[in-house]
């Protein structure tokens, strides 16, 4: 659904798709079937749902924060929860927002364009961290 909404919104970045919390952290960290990757080519954004198979996005988030070259990388929590404890969890695993969902499509397809215009066009990056040598 949100591919279609990104799509509808001419909204044409590139979107790697990960099927579960594994898949995506070992894109994000270039190894398994991603240790091709350029490790150094980091998404501009993630939108991750706490509800992922295999590893919860909550510990895919903790993974990201503690691991400093994604320190910063923007991560936006996207998911049908309203519940304050997943709230105050991805808060305070460092999520940089948390949106809920809409169940009907067109108000789906609004946040999905409102996210996109947000957090692709008008946020401003922060510098890539590289590993110190010393």
């Amino acid at each position: 659904m949100t591919l279609r909404a990104l799509h509808k919104n001419n909204i044409m970045n590139t979107v790697v798709v990960a099927r579960d919390g594994a898949e995506a952290l070992d894109y994000l960290f270039a190894r398994g079937s991603y240790a091709d990757r350029d490790a150094a080519d980091l998404p501009q954004l993630v939108l991750l749902d706490l509800n992922l198979p295999k590893i919860g996005g909550v510990e895919v988030l903790r993974q990201i924060r503690a691991e400093e070259r994604l320190k910063l990388l923007p991560v936006v929590i996207l998911t049908s929860s309203k519940e304050d404890r997943d709230l105050l969890a991805g808060y305070t695993v460092g999520a940089n927002s948390y949106v809920v969902k809409p169940v009907d499509f067109v108000e789906f397809s609004e946040a999905v364009r409102q996210l996109g215009l947000y957090w692709l066009i008008l946020n401003q990056r922060a510098p890539a961290v590289h590993a110190s040598n010393g």
